[in-house]
């Protein structure tokens, strides 16, 4: 397959090398990745101002943009053959939960849901992973069938793999997204001139990470799949908002 490799940590990151050195044995690689790291970037696209993309080499670019943007430009005009799918990653941190809503990983997976096979995101659960390669290996075995599965072809896949070694992982498991409790406060610090700063918190505790989620399965040791759509229809509340609507329907 011809797959387009990004990220958010920015294309120098030790994840997306590891990546695509593994990928490249047996696949075509294009990389389109940020210049430098995007975490939190989510879906963000760069519309006020041009994009930069500069190549590296053959089919291998950076750009002074977000994840999303990175992507967005190799599949509309950057690249001279389209992908046949995007895998994003390996990201240094968790992408679990109420995670996916921030994620850079996840929102460049999510730009290439319509290339025709599932894209993919793939983050190890530690913000300085000593075992890449076990995300690389997972990434290369699910590929290995993936044409196979009847996945609607914009289904994205976000996988999270404990940072230990391959020889201890117990599996994989379809999950569900957990959640967390809300973020813990803001942080404030003053600048050289004593005017506030702020900064983001922590990402809450996990509160949702019963079994099933994809929680809980990184924490027996297991490689956790969950399937996401981009819907986010709550479908459960249309007849109550559709009652509620009526009421005002002649006012």
């Amino acid at each position: 397959m011809h797959i387009l490799v990004s990220n958010d940590d920015g294309y120098r990151a030790q994840g997306i090398s590891v990546l695509v050195e593994a990928l490249a044995a047996e696949h075509d690689i294009s990389i389109v990745a940020p210049e430098r790291n995007c975490s939190g970037a989510s879906n963000s696209l760069t519309l006020e101002r041009g994009l930069r993309a500069c190549q590296l080499e053959d089919n291998v670019y950076y750009v002074d943009g977000t994840p999303t943007d990175s992507v967005h430009l190799a599949i509309t005009g950057l690249l001279e053959k389209e992908p046949d799918m995007v895998v994003s990653g390996i990201n240094a941190g968790a992408n679990m939960g109420d995670d996916v809503l921030y994620s850079g990983t996840v929102a460049a997976a999510m730009e290439g849901r319509h290339l025709g096979l599932p894209a993919i995101a793939v983050s190890m659960d530690s913000y300085t992973p000593e075992h890449f390669g076990t995300g690389a290996r997972a990434v290369v075995q699910l590929l290995g069938d993936l044409r196979k599965t009847n996945f609607p072809s914009n289904t994205i896949l976000n996988i999270n793999v404990p940072d230990i070694p391959w020889s201890q992982i117990m599996g994989f498991k379809a999950t569900r997204l957990g959640n967390r409790h809300r973020s813990e406060g803001v942080i404030i610090q003053d600048d050289p001139r004593g005017d506030p700063m702020y900064w983001v918190g922590p990402p809450g505790k996990a509160q949702d990470a019963g079994e099933g989620t994809d929680f809980h399965a990184v924490s027996e040791h297991y490689i956790s799949i969950t399937p996401l759509q981009i819907d986010l229809t709550r479908y459960d509340s249309l007849a109550e908002l559709d009652s509620w609507l009526a009421i005002h329907a002649d006012k």
